[in-house]
C-alpha cells in the first residue's frame, strides 16, 4: 500500500489527508485557483501587510508603555520569532503548495482535527485584524479630511467617536476591497505593488529625515528600569506568566521588552498571509520561500530603524500614541512630515485590510473544499478563477463589524491565534519529516528538529506574555469551532468520506 492511499485511509480525530491528494484537489476545474503570482509579488504582498500598524501605531504605544528606546530590540525580538516560524512555513509552502496556508499544513502532517483548530483559529485572526485595521485607516482618513475642512457627520463617525454610531469609511473600505478580491489576484497584485511603493517611500521619508532631528539625551536610559503599572495589575488582566507562577509584572525593564515583543508582534502578522497564496503561485516551490522570508527580513530592518528614530525625535515619555510618527515630527517643527506621514499611513494600511482579507478566504476556501465547511463555498468563479463566494460572504460580514464595532485591545487576540498557529506548523515540520522523508522538498528548514523547537519554544514565550482575558477569549472561540466541527465538519469531511468508500 502506498503512503498515499495510507494518509487518506486513516479514520478518526487524527486521519490526516496526504500531499499529494491536497495537490489533486486543486487540479479539480470547479475548484481550482488561477495561478498568477510571481516571487515579486508575494513580496510586495509580505510587505503590503506587515508594514503598517506595527510602525504607525503601534511603536508610540509600547516605547511610552512598555519598553522605552528599547523598542527596537523589541521589534528584533518579535523578528526572531517569526524568522524561526519563517523558516517551518516556507518548507511546508514550498511541499505543499495548497491554499490555506497552515491550515492545509496540519492536515498533512498532524491531522484533520489539529488542521480544523488551526483553521478555525486563522479565521478569527484574520477577521479581527481585518476590521481593527479598517477602523485605524478610517481614523487617518477622517484626519486627513479636517485638516483641509471636510467633515463627515458624526452619526458616520463610528463608535469612537463621540456620537458616532456607524463608520462609514472603514465600511466602505472592506467593500471596496471585497470587490478588488472577487475580479482577480494579479489585479490586487497590481494596486498592492502601487500602495506598497508609496508606503515604503513614506517609510524611508521618516527613517532619512528624522536622522537630523535625533538628540542622544533621548535614548538614556535605553532600557529604562523596572516599574510597576499604574493602579497595579491584577486578575486576567495580568499576563498569563504572571498568572502561573505568581510574580507581579512590571512595564520597563528586561521583562518589558519582551511584553513589548508580544505587543509588536501583531505588527508582523503577513508573512504567514503570503503562504495562502501557495495555490495561486505559478512557481510555488521556487517562489513561496523568497516571498515569505524576504518580506519579512525588508520589514524587521524598516522596524527597527524607524523604531530607533522615532525614540530619538522624541523622548519616550512624550510619544503619542495614537499617531507616534505624525507627532514626533510635530513636536521638532516639523508638521509638513506629519501631514506625508498621516497620507503614507492611509494609504499602508490600505493594504493591509486587503491582504488580510486575501487570507481568510483562501482559508476559509480551503476549508470548504475539503468538506470541513459547507462546499458551496469553494467554487471558484467561471471567469476570474476567484474564491468569490467567500470572498463575498466574509467581506460583508466584516465591513458590517468594521462599522458598527469600536475595536480596543484586539490586537492581542489576533497575536495568540497566529502565534498558536506558529507551533503547529514548527511541529507539522518534524512530523512530516519522519512520516514522509521521500517528499521532495524544494526548501528545506535547516537543522530539524532544533528550529522548529525553538520556534514552539519562542512562540510559546510570546503568548504567555499575553494578558490572562487574551487566552480566555481564546478558549472561547476555540470551544465555539470545535462545536462546529463535531457537529458538522466530522460528518461532512471528504477525507472522511473517502475512508467509508465513498466519492472524494
Amino acid at each position: 500500500m502506498s503512503t498515499d492511499q495510507q494518509s487518506t485511509r486513516n479514520s478518526g480525530l487524527f486521519r490526516t489527508k496526504s500531499v499529494e491528494q491536497s495537490i489533486r484537489d486543486t487540479e479539480e476545474p470547479e475548484h481550482a485557483l488561477k495561478k498568477s503570482l510571481s516571487a515579486w509579488d508575494l513580496t510586495v504582498f509580505g510587505v503590503g501587510v506587515i508594514i503598517g500598524t506595527g510602525i504607525f501605531v503601534l511603536t508610540g504605544k509600547v516605547a511610552k508603555e512598555n519598553a522605552g528606546p528599547a523598542t527596537a530590540l523589541a521589534f528584533v525580538a518579535a523578528g526572531i520569532v517569526c524568522a524561526l516560524a519563517a523558516l517551518c512555513y516556507a518548507e511546508f509552502a514550498s511541499t505543499v503548495p495548497v491554499a490555506g496556508s497552515a491550515y492545509t499544513f496540519a492536515y498533512a502532517s498532524i491531522g484533520e482535527l489539529p488542521a480544523w483548530i488551526i483553521g478555525w483559529d486563522l479565521v478569527l485572526e484574520f477577521a479581527l485584524g481585518t476590521a481593527v485595521v479598517a477602523v485605524g485607516w478610517s481614523g487617518y482618513v477622517r484626519s486627513l479630511m479636517d485638516n483641509i475642512g471636510w467633515h463627515l457627520p458624526a452619526a458616520l463617525e463610528g463608535p469612537d467617536v463621540p456620537g458616532g454610531t456607524f463608520d462609514i469609511l472603514a465600511f466602505l473600505l472592506v467593500l471596496v476591497l471585497t470587490a478588488i478580491l472577487v475580479v482577480g489576484m494579479k489585479l490586487s497584485a497590481r494596486i498592492t505593488a502601487v500602495v506598497v511603493a508609496i508606503k515604503v517611500t513614506v517609510v524611508m521619508i521618516v527613517i532619512i529625515a528624522g536622522l537630523f532631528f535625533i538628540v542622544g539625551d533621548n535614548y538614556h536610559p535605553f532600557i529604562p528600569p523596572a516599574v510597576s503599572p499604574p493602579g497595579g495589575v491584577s486578575g486576567w488582566n495580568e499576563p498569563m506568566l504572571g498568572l502561573i507562577f505568581g510574580y507581579t509584572p512590571t512595564n520597563f525593564g528586561v521583562m518589558g521588552i519582551f511584553t513589548a515583543a508580544s505587543v509588536v508582534f501583531f505588527a508582523f502578522i503577513g508573512f504567514d498571509v503570503v503562504a495562502t497564496a501557495a495555490e495561486e503561485t505559478r512557481l510555488p516551490q521556487r517562489d513561496m520561500p523568497r516571498g515569505i522570508l524576504g518580506s519579512l527580513f525588508i520589514c524587521t530592518v524598516l522596524y527597527v530603524a524607524v523604531a530607533l528614530v522615532v525614540t530619538g525625535m522624541e523622548h519616550y515619555t512624550k510619544l503619542s500614541v495614537s499617531a507616534p510618527l505624525a507627532d514626533a515630527f510635530k513636536a521638532v517643527g516639523h508638521p509638513f512630515y506629519a501631514g506625508v506621514i498621516s497620507f503614507g499611513a492611509a494609504i499602508g494600511l490600505t493594504t493591509v485590510c486587503l491582504i488580510l482579507l486575501l487570507g481568510q478566504t483562501r482559508v476559509f476556501f480551503a476549508m470548504s473544499r475539503d468538506g470541513l465547511l459547507p462546499r458551496f463555498f469553494s467554487v471558484t468563479h467561471p471567469r476570474f478563477r476567484t474564491p468569490y463566494r467567500p470572498t463575498i460572504l466574509l467581506g460583508g460580514l466584516i465591513a458590517i463589524i468594521a462599522g458598527f464595532t469600536s475595536i480596543n485591545e484586539l490586537a492581542t487576540l489576533v497575536n495568540i491565534g497566529t502565534l498558536f498557529a506558529f507551533v503547529m506548523v514548527a511541529i507539522g515540520v518534524i512530523i512530516l519529516r519522519r512520516t514522509r522523508p521521500d517528499l521532495h522538498r524544494a526548501f528545506r528548514t535547516p537543522w530539524v528538529p532544533v528550529i522548529p523547537i525553538l520556534s514552539v519554544a519562542a512562540s510559546l514565550w510570546l503568548m504567555l506574555n499575553l494578558p490572562g482575558e487574551t487566552w480566555f477569549r481564546f478558549a472561547v472561540w476555540m470551544v465555539i469551532g470545535l462545536a462546529v466541527y463535531f457537529l458538522y465538519g466530522r460528518r461532512n469531511s471528504r477525507l472522511g468520506k473517502l475512508g467509508q468508500d465513498a466519492k472524494y
